[in-house]
């Protein structure tokens, strides 16, 4: 059987694609004893409170009829943010050369966070360029890699 993320991205997809966006993630989780499915959409320039309407509403509908889900969840559909986690091959490669943090499960070099500009992407394993040179971190080691913006 499908994963219920998988069975609302096929769900999601053609709808968000409708709204002129691009499904970014899609999320299921428990949080304080509630079910939050979560859809993260992006597009050119910026998504807007309209956008997550325009997928929001039917989606939630198409969610009603095929009724992928047993038992009460609470749907949200976002923007995927300046500082997206990067998690799907696809996602790198979007943005190879782009600034990104690496967040490690446990300290490396002293610190668990690591910023450079990533340059490489293989099998899990992640690699920026750092002003000390390169830094490949395997799969095992990263707990998440996101943009990182410069406030």
């Amino acid at each position: 059987m499908a994963k219920v993320t998988e069975l609302v991205s096929a769900l999601a997809a053609p709808l968000v694609e409708e709204a002129g966006c691009t499904l970014w993630d899609v999320e299921y989780v428990r949080e304080a004893g509630q079910w939050f499915l979560r859809i993260y959409i992006d597009k050119e320039g910026g998504v807007s409170i309209n956008d997550c309407e325009a997928v929001s509403r039917p989606l939630s509908d198409a969610l009603d009829e095929a009724d992928p889900i047993e038992g009460s969840y609470v749907l949200e559909v976002s923007s995927a943010g300046a500082d997206r986690p990067l998690k799907k091959p696809e996602h790198f490669a979007q943005f190879m050369g782009s600034e990104v943090e690496v967040r490690l499960y446990r300290a490396m070099d002293g610190r668990k966070d690591h910023v450079g500009v990533l340059s490489g992407y293989e099998n899990g394993n992640v690699t920026i360029e750092t002003g000390a040179g390169p830094k490949t971190f395997e799969k095992k080691d990263v707990a998440q890699t996101r943009l990182y913006v410069r406030i």
